[in-house]
């Protein structure tokens, strides 16, 4: 029996996802970074999260050659920082102020919170990449309602 692809879609759209942006360097080190909801906690010990990176993104090619990524958890108020970069051709990195933590790799300043993490493992899945890191430095960096994704749109907490 084969799902059709838009159905399928439209089943995962019924659960509720937060929204990350995900971010490493090119190997000539310069930020790259993309809208993910398909983030979660794996482990609490060892710490470990992942996140699943379609084959097609333009950063995939930064994200295989890495060692290393960071998740930004964004706030309610971010959905704008999330459609620039999900835009395959906007100026990702425009407008939002970044520090470097152990791995290098771009942490957002307005994010709720934020992980740095070393690739662990990367896994075949389908049209993505599962990409298990080891977290080494968590934070929360503000207090705030986070930004949900449901039934293709952005969402507030109720």
């Amino acid at each position: 029996m084969s799902i059709d692809p838009s159905a399928f879609r439209a089943v995962l759209g019924r659960y509720a996802t937060g929204v990350t942006i995900v971010t490493t360097r090119t190997p000539e080190g310069r930020p790259t970074g993309l809208t993910v909801n398909s983030f979660t906690s794996v482990s609490l010990e060892p710490p470990l999260v992942l996140f699943c990176l379609d084959r097609a993104a333009g950063s995939g090619p930064a994200f295989a050659a890495s060692d290393c990524f960071a998740v930004n958890i964004l706030a309610a108020g971010q959905a704008s920082v999330s459609a620039r970069f999900a835009d395959p051709v906007a100026a990702r990195f425009v407008n939002d102020g970044t520090t470097i933590w152990e791995t290098g790799a771009p942490i957002l300043h307005d994010a709720l919170a934020a992980l740095d993490c070393r690739v662990h493992a990367r896994h075949e899945g389908g049209d993505h990449v599962i990409l298990v890191g080891r977290v080494l430095r968590a934070e929360v960096l503000r207090d705030g309602p986070p930004l949900v994704y449901w039934r293709g749109t952005y969402q507030g907490l109720a």
